[in-house]
């Protein structure tokens, strides 16, 4: 879904412009299935590029300039980089640069035919205008790592008790190799068994010392790992809960979930891996200031071979950084493929699909296991030549202090300390790769959770938002227009509409005539709009979206019931359930009998998504939570549809009754649900075509009497 927009940003930047990906999917209108080339160009242009489209036969291609961006293989983007008779290069988001020789690339490229018969391929051809460089310019996503650091400073001293471990452990162990070059120079050479005894059982002290210590030590770093993971977590939630409703409108679940993966990554990363490391730092420069001081050359060659090692392993970071993405979209497909088996399991059956969909599931499998497969070749070449570099360098090291003894330059005792130290080099050396690698997935992980945590809230600080109602509560609707994000056809379209105060207005029409739409822009779902909105005098943007929602009661059509108990689903939002006002709307929504024939009553458990009720019973359940708010306002999105016509009519009947003094606004298909409403709008191809009541719509015999003869039988 992100190939539109990282093409656009590829461009950009081969002319010395960084924008954030973010930014350019705003612009480019992203949303769960991508973007289109419409809305690519769109955004290309708001960034001051000139766009022209077009479907160009190979010849033509090779005259157009570039980089521009094709359509691939029907179902993605890419930027075409070089073009000549032989071959072509072309930059995919998804895989890098790739060069194709022309058939190749014409079977990827090619789509349909012109007027001539020739082969032609739908391409976006961009050049900077003036205006491109007259841009301020984004200075890159900023790494910002106190997002992940600033826990550190709440550790409740935690984190000094972390390192003063750390430091007890690192002296008792700088004082091995000292020890063990005495015990062979002084206790052997003179073979006073005292002395080597009262050694060793230092030693052991120390060992059982270091022990106890790194016992206590690990207690303080899981739960230092604890309290960072449920801290980054919550405000990772925190951050989600204030984003735009419309954000999950554009972001698949799987993606969500993957990010959720990242922050546990920052948090393994601060706990574990930065903080050993710094003081395998401190270790690191020790021993090579005692290794310095036994022998310079043995230092030299160390450090050399260690250059040399750390030089191979960065080889493989850009790989390892793209194959990290791969990884991150493949997973994210399979949490959403893994959810799909589940959560729709009965559709899947009920259409004999379990074959179909396990393949596809599986198939994510294939690829997960071949880039698997992929990650694990250059893990093995990675590691074949580091362990090659490593042996060699051991090799030449050992060799050279086995010559130092026989020559008499270093004691036996002095060449056991050698050994020792260089063998606690080797450790600094492998968190220092270790590092390096964790480095590289942390900053991208980090790149991933600030494109979230850079997005404005739903309510951004900057900005004040009113938090009480106008005197008179009318809403009324000037010119509205809306078009969904990466579309140039609008849903809605010069809307003019006053919902009266205390009154119930209905909206009727055909499906995709914008009801829904409509519904959810006067939910604050959608806040992108044309036009202006009105709520008495108050401009409908200034008004708070919490303070709003909850003086709104609202059943949508996809309503969701949570895994707790009935009362708890009805009453959330609230703390406390006032079981009075609770068996009210239990009796307005006409479900009283059924939930008393439950054995626990309104305490009867719930599955995930009104698990164990049927659609008619979780319609009542969402009608009687929209009215336990009690609210000033009211929006119904075909809330009795699956409700059996003497269920509709109680309910119909009692919501009359709750409605008086209540603003209200109805999407319906089931005009017997409407019929009675105060004012009744019909839209078509999102603009209104008719308003009235029902007695005056159906005398008009227009488009109200179309809908409505064979539902209500009125004939011809």
């Amino acid at each position: 879904m992100d190939c539109g927009p990282t093409c656009l940003r590829m461009i950009a930047n081969s002319y010395g412009k960084l924008y954030s990906a973010e930014s350019l999917r705003r612009l480019s209108g992203y949303s769960k299935n991508g973007v289109s080339m419409w809305g690519l160009s769109d955004s290309a242009q708001k960034i001051g590029m000139r766009t022209r489209a077009g479907r160009l036969t190979y010849r033509v291609l090779e005259e157009a300039p570039l980089p521009a961006v094709l359509h691939w293989n029907q179902n993605h983007f890419v930027v075409l980089v070089s073009i000549d008779d032989k071959k072509c290069k072309v930059a995919d988001p998804s895989t890098g640069i790739i060069t194709f020789r022309k058939d190749e690339f014409l079977r990827y490229w090619l789509s349909s035919k012109d007027d001539n018969g020739d082969d032609t391929g739908l391409v976006l051809l961009m050049e900077p205008s003036p205006a491109f460089y007259e841009q301020d310019t984004e200075k890159g996503r900023k790494l910002n790592w106190d997002i992940a650091f600033q826990y550190l400073r709440h550790s409740n001293g935690q984190l000094p008790q972390i390192f003063l471990a750390l430091v007890i452990n690192f002296g008792i162990g700088l004082v091995f190799p000292f020890l063990t070059k005495s015990v062979v120079d002084i206790g052997i050479n003179t073979k006073n068994l005292s002395y080597i005894t009262v050694v060793l059982f230092a030693q052991l002290m120390l060992v059982l010392s270091g022990t106890i210590v790194g016992f206590i030590s690990g207690r303080l770093q899981l739960r230092l790992s604890n309290m960072l993971n449920i801290s980054i977590l919550s405000d990772f939630w925190i951050k989600l809960t204030s984003l735009p409703l419309s954000y999950f409108d554009n972001h698949r679940t799987g993606d969500t979930l993957q990010r959720l993966g990242d922050n546990r990554l920052i948090q393994s990363y601060i706990t574990n891996i930065a903080l050993n490391t710094i003081f395998s730092v401190i270790n690191f420069l020790v021993y090579s200031v005692i290794l310095l001081i036994f022998s310079p050359q043995l230092f030299f060659i160390f450090l050399i071979g260690n250059l040399i090692y750390m030089g191979w392993i960065r080889l493989f970071l850009g790989i390892r950084r793209k194959l990290n993405y791969e990884t991150f979209h493949l997973s994210a497909r399979e949490n959403n493929a893994t959810l799909q088996l589940v959560q729709g399991m009965q559709e899947i059956r009920l259409n004999n699909a379990e074959q179909q969909k396990r393949w596809e599931w599986e198939n994510i499998q294939a690829k997960i296991f071949k880039l698997s497969f992929k990650a694990m070749t250059f893990n093995q070449w990675q590691s074949l030549g580091g362990l090659l570099i490593t042996q060699g360098k051991d090799i030449l090291l050992s060799f050279i202090v086995a010559r130092y003894v026989v020559e008499g330059q270093l004691t036996f005792g002095a060449m056991l300390a050698v050994q020792y130290i260089i063998g606690q080099l080797h450790g600094p050396v492998g968190d220092f790769i270790g590092l390096i690698q964790s480095t590289q997935d942390a900053k991208i992980s980090l790149e991933r959770l600030n494109e979230v945590h850079e997005m404005d809230d739903e309510e951004p600080v900057r900005e004040t938002f009113a938090r009480e109602l106008p005197a008179r509560k009318d809403i009324e609707l000037k010119n509205l227009r809306f078009s969904y994000p990466g579309s140039r056809t609008p849903v809605l379209d010069d809307i003019n509409l006053l919902i009266p105060e205390g009154k119930v207005t209905a909206i009727v029409g055909v499906s995709g005539s914008g009801k829904t739409t409509l519904l959810k822009i006067l939910m604050k779902v959608y806040t992108e709009y044309e036009g202006e909105i009105r709520v008495g005098p108050a401009n409908f943007k200034h008004i708070s979206h919490s303070f709003w929602r909850r003086n709104s009661g609202a059943v949508m059509q996809d309503g969701y019931i949570f895994n707790d108990s009935i009362a708890n689903n009805i009453s959330v939002g609230n703390e406390e359930v006032d079981l009075e006002r609770l068996l009210t709307c239990l009796d307005i929504a006409n479900i009283a009998a059924f939930i008393q024939d439950l054995p626990n009553g309104i305490n009867t458990q719930l599955g995930t998504d009104g698990v164990g009720v049927s659609q008619g019973q979780k319609q009542r359940l969402l009608i009687a939570r929209a009215i336990y708010k009690n609210p000033v306002f009211m929006f119904f999105d075909e809330a009795t549809n699956a409700l059996d016509a003497n269920n509709e009519k109680a309910i119909v009947e009692n919501l009359a009754k709750f409605f008086l003094n209540r603003t209200v606004l109805i999407v319906a298909h089931r005009l017997s649900t409407v019929r009675n409403a105060d004012k009744i709008v019909v839209l078509k191809n999102g603009r209104i075509v008719e308003e009235g009541n029902h007695q005056e719509l159906t005398t008009l015999r227009g488009h109200y009497f179309e809908l409505v003869k064979n539902q209500l039988e009125l004939g011809d």
